[in-house]
């Protein structure tokens, strides 16, 4: 089966349909993603589809085969397809993050969420305290917290 996104105003995700494998075959038996798209155009009488691929999560196949990986994610409704990069994102979280555009994904402008000491991951484990980091975005840092407080 074949996904494809339905997308809206400003590339918006409104949809997500399943397409038949042979209803995206091509005059010569090769699946074609414009056949598909032009399938499902004449059926619901809209003009924007893009393929998804239900097992690609920030540009990783499930399979462990990335070049079988899709957009960068599975589309989702309300997520955002970006044309310039040819991807799905999520809303964006914070006006300062950017694309991380090799695992289609934002990323704060600092990087990724500092990691947990040894003693905050076992204090997490013991249930004593919940550690995480919560991204600023006024210090444009990442804040350390006890969930449980």
């Amino acid at each position: 089966m074949a996904h494809f996104a339905k997308l809206g105003a400003n590339n918006k995700v409104i949809a997500v349909h399943v397409v038949n494998n042979s209803d995206c075959l091509n005059a010569d038996g090769v699946e074609d993603e414009e056949v598909g798209r032009q399938f499902l155009e004449r059926l619901h009488h809209w003009p924007l589809w893009k393929k998804t691929s239900y097992n690609t999560h920030h540009n990783t196949h499930s399979s462990g085969d990335n070049s079988k990986a899709v957009r960068g994610n599975y589309a989702g409704i309300g997520m955002i397809y970006d044309d310039d990069n040819d991807i799905f994102l999520p809303k964006k979280p914070y006006a300062s993050w950017v694309i991380n555009t090799s695992e289609a994904r934002w990323q704060s402008p600092i990087g990724d969420e500092p990691a947990l000491t040894a003693e905050q991951e076992s204090q997490n484990t013991a249930a004593t305290h919940k550690w995480i980091h919560i991204w600023n975005e006024s210090s444009g840092a990442w804040d350390l917290t006890d969930s449980l407080a």
